[in-house]
This record gives structure tokens, C-alpha cells and sequence, in this order.
């Protein structure tokens, strides 16, 4: 496995460069929709503080954006659980479930 330093914000984060996830085509065509409302969430909400609208207006549209995110993430997290932790686990890598910890760790910061 070829690893890479990338590094953003002033973090440096090694990638593993050959790893893909196996999602069936269902799962991403349901994530990429999720995403695509995401994105137009965002935009919408850009366009609220450009016009100047109430603080909680724009709040309350910042939660149901961080809710759509959160949603996307639970079901990458199972897909992952389900999919890569079992195959890694099945194949002797137990690497995996450090990562896995680390993983969860990130999630939880949010």
C-alpha cells in the first residue's frame, strides 16, 4: 500500500492512495442526490446572508444542512462497518479497527 502526505490547513494527514470504497450504485446515486441538496442547502443559505435575513432564519437552515451531512455520514459509516472493516477483519488486518477508532473520533467532534 502506497501512502501519501497531504497536506491541508496546516494538517498533515497521510492517504492511502490505492484503498476504494465498493458502494453498490443504489448507495451512491443515494448519497450524490443527499449531497446535491446539500450543496443547494448551502448556496441558499449564502444567498440569506446576502439579503440580510434573521439571524435564526439562517441558524435554523444551518442545522438542517448540518442534519443532511450527519445523515450522509451514518450511512458512509455503515457501508464502511459493513463493507471494508468485515473485509479488512476477514483478510487479518486489524489495523482497521484503529482506524476505525479514529474515524468515529472525527465524527464525534461535530
Amino acid at each position: 500500500m502506497e501512502n501519501l502526505v497531504e497536506e491541508l490547513s496546516g494538517h498533515t494527514e497521510v492517504v492511502t492512495s490505492c484503498r476504494k470504497s465498493h458502494h453498490p450504485e443504489r448507495v451512491k446515486k443515494d448519497l450524490t442526490t443527499r449531497l446535491n441538496r446539500i450543496e443547494g442547502q448551502i448556496r441558499g443559505i449564502k444567498g440569506m446572508i446576502d439579503k440580510d435575513v434573521y439571524c435564526d432564519d439562517v441558524i435554523t437552515q444551518l442545522s438542517a444542512t448540518q442534519s443532511a451531512l450527519n445523515s450522509v455520514a451514518k450511512i458512509l459509516l455503515e457501508g464502511h462497518l459493513k463493507g471494508c472493516v468485515v473485509d479488512r477483519l476477514s483478510e487479518g488486518d486489524e489495523e482497521v479497527l484503529d482506524e476505525l477508532v479514529v474515524t468515529i473520533q472525527k465524527l464525534m467532534k461535530k
